[in-house]
């Protein structure tokens, strides 16, 4: 179950490109680290997104059935020369607008290969939308700019990954998540600045059989409190636990020892 429409995950991916575009042409420093993804440039980071929105318009629009080699999808690695904001910029926008146009001509429901157990093209639709809004997260934090998102997308992201943890217990049990196990420890994601409308709670128990999880105001072993953004981007290990927006309450090392093993992705 999403939160979001096909067609409002078409429409936010081609959003967050847009606003990455914005952080390619602002002047920041292409060649500048990421201290959220210490191995790449900036560079490397919008290369890395526009390749894999190549990625997942190449299965959509040729109804792949297995997963496709990167080497056979065209454009993949980007524009020869490094270090040009506009030609980066070109190579990027026509990557959203690929990828956003067969999306939207696949439509939700049209079977294609896809490798978290969801096999159709909705399940790309919105993996598209939170992994280009986690890793534009990066790109501002690189550029020194602000980062927003709508409620309903960070929302979204946070029981997109749930699923997403759920899922590599099931098929993966010797993954790091798989340690992620009881009995009777449980956290709580309490966002403090949304209407009860999006219920933006969530109760995370760690059981001998795995993760479950619900959305609901219920008392945890810890509890991590703050802005929607700013507890989606601690969820995905993108803001320190000390950061003055958040608030951490009751077992902090359970929330620790959940993030250093839920590292996927």
């Amino acid at each position: 179950m999403t939160l979001l429409t096909h067609d409002r995950y078409c429409d936010e991916v081609a959003h967050q490109v847009a606003l990455l575009r914005s952080v390619v042409t602002s002047g920041a420093d292409l060649s500048g680290p990421v201290p959220t993804c210490p191995d790449w440039s900036l560079e490397d980071l919008v290369r890395h997104l526009g390749g894999a929105l190549r990625w997942v318009e190449f299965i959509v629009r040729t109804r792949a059935e297995e997963e496709v080699p990167e080497e056979r999808v065209p454009g993949l690695a980007g524009p020869g020369t490094r270090g040009d904001a506009a030609v980066l910029d070109a190579w990027l926008a026509e990557s959203g607008e690929q990828v956003v146009t067969a999306l939207r001509e696949a439509g939700p429901d049209t079977k294609v290969w896809g490798w978290a157990g969801i096999l159709d093209s909705g399940f790309w639709a919105r993996r598209a939308t939170h992994e280009i809004t986690v890793h534009r997260a990066d790109a501002t934090l690189a550029a020194g700019l602000p980062f927003e998102v709508a409620p309903e997308v960070a929302a979204d992201a946070i029981d997109e990954w749930l699923q997403i943890v759920e899922y590599v217990q099931r098929t993966a049990p010797h993954d790091t998540v798989g340690e992620l196990r009881g009995p009777g420890r449980s956290i709580h994601l309490h966002a403090t600045d949304t209407g009860p409308g999006l219920n933006a709670e969530w109760l995370i128990e760690l059981t001998e059989e795995g993760v479950t999880w619900r959305r609901g105001h219920e008392k945890a072993t810890v509890a991590l409190r703050g802005p929607l953004t700013s507890v989606l981007l601690a969820f995905y290990r993108r803001l320190p636990l000390d950061s003055p927006e958040l608030e951490v309450l009751g077992e902090r090392d359970l929330l620790e020892f959940w993030l250093e093993r839920a590292t996927f992705g």
